[in-house]
């Protein structure tokens, strides 16, 4: 399927590694010009290399910087001042219970989690509906409609997202601009292995019961590969998708237990 994206722009978020990374490969392999972002050098030179190598015709263009900060965001604008496509991310804070979470983790997660993403939006929302064309891709997490005990800033921080893109998107949708959440759960990126090494201590258990845990919490026995998750992003982003606005797609193996 052609998604004629093909000349498009696209900033991409938090896009070094794991499902912003994956997200930047699959626009840029339809042809989009994309700019990535990552606070280490190191890794964003890595995953620009390797977005480049993958194929595709568009350019790749990479911003150093934590997407927290409002002058990462400035010069990713500056790199690209009319994007078609906005695909916001970030890393999730730590786990941790409602009970342990103070100010500073609160603050935190809603820096990262929320109000990142919506500067990001309110940056360049105005300019997609003049020109009649803009998609947005909020990657979010399966705990907005399942939260955890261990996981409470994560969720709370990320519901808030949900909730306020979903005004904004029965706001935008007359002028073709979309606003859609990816709602990942379990795949197999370094976030995941992080969250194996956490459980190890908390739980006293092996590194390879905490990965094996991980999958049988799955319902399709495996985790995601990020290559699923990226062409699922790449579609909404396509002109296909522009009837999809306002949704929270699951991307879980079939996990998630509730009908709506």
């Amino acid at each position: 399927m052609d998604l004629q994206l093909r000349g498009r722009w696209a900033i991409v978020a938090a896009s070094s590694e794991g499902l912003g990374f994956a997200c930047a490969k699959a626009l840029h392999a339809e042809g989009v010009n994309v700019v990535i972002n990552g606070r280490r050098l190191d890794a964003l030179e890595k995953a620009a290399a390797a977005i480049r190598e993958n194929g595709g015709s568009g350019t790749v263009v990479a911003v150093q910087g934590d997407i927290t900060l409002e002058s990462t965001r400035t010069e990713l604008l500056r790199a690209c001042s009319e994007p078609d496509i906005l695909v916001t991310n970030n890393g999730g804070p730590p786990p941790g219970s409602f009970q342990r979470s103070g100010r500073t983790e609160w603050m935190h997660a809603l820096d990262g989690n929320l109000l990142a993403h919506t500067a990001m939006i309110n940056a360049v929302i105005d300019g997609m509906c003049e020109r009649q064309f803009g998609r947005i891709v909020n990657i979010t997490s399966a705990m907005v409609t399942t939260p955890r005990p261990t996981m409470a800033t994560s969720s709370a921080a990320r519901a808030a997202l949900t909730a306020a893109v979903k005004g904004l998107s029965l706001d935008v949708v007359k002028h073709n601009v979309t606003i859609n959440n990816l709602l990942p759960e379990r795949f197999d990126t370094e976030r995941q292995r992080y969250m194996a090494k956490v459980a190890t201590t908390r739980d006293g258990i092996t590194y390879e019961e905490a990965r094996a845990r991980q999958v049988r919490s799955i319902a399709a026995g495996r985790l995601g590969d990020p290559d699923e998750f990226g062409a699922t992003c790449a579609f909404l982003c396509g002109t296909h998708a522009g009837y999809i606005s306002g949704q929270n797609l699951h991307l879980d193996g079939g996990s998630y237990p509730a009908l709506v």
